[in-house]
């Protein structure tokens, strides 16, 4: 294979193609952040860690109740508002980049591209004209010039 230099450059963004993309990036993101936090608030509770704050807290005369339900529950309506806002502000980037490239002209990327070696060519045989005496030995043949060439049967 051959490479060769490839110039592209990057003018446009479609925000509705940037918006169905972030959505689902994101959503993804906040739901495996979700999932750790509660991962993590488990293995906190089994190894004592809330309480060992709540004792800790009590020494200072400040009091904590460790609720992991309530906890939860913010955890998720950040998660939600962190989509949101991530999605929205990730399609709003889309938009300004185009506009700023109908100033600039957009992003110009050099890449190198592989070219697939080509096949040999190879010609297609060429019917051979076809010289026809006539039996009779007369100079003139009542045969065109159409019936006077080979036909390939391929």
């Amino acid at each position: 294979m051959s490479v060769r230099r490839v110039r592209r450059i990057i003018r446009k963004f479609d925000p509705w193609t940037v918006l169905k993309v972030a959505l689902v990036l994101n959503v993804v993101g906040a739901t495996i952040w979700v999932l750790g936090v509660w991962v993590a608030w488990s293995i906190a509770v089994q190894r004592g860690i809330p309480e060992s704050f709540v004792e800790l807290f009590a020494r200072l005369t400040i009091i904590v109740t460790p609720d992991g339900g309530l906890y939860f529950r913010v955890i998720v309506m950040l998660a939600i508002v962190w989509v949101i806002t991530s999605t929205a502000a990730m399609t709003l980037a889309a938009v300004l980049y185009n506009l700023i490239s109908d100033v600039v002209g957009g992003i110009e990327m050099i890449m190198l591209e592989e070219v697939p070696d080509a096949p040999p060519v190879v010609e297609a045989p060429r019917p051979r004209p076809v010289v026809h005496v006539p039996a009779n030995g007369s100079a003139s043949s009542t045969l065109s010039n159409e019936k006077t060439v080979e036909q390939s049967h391929t």
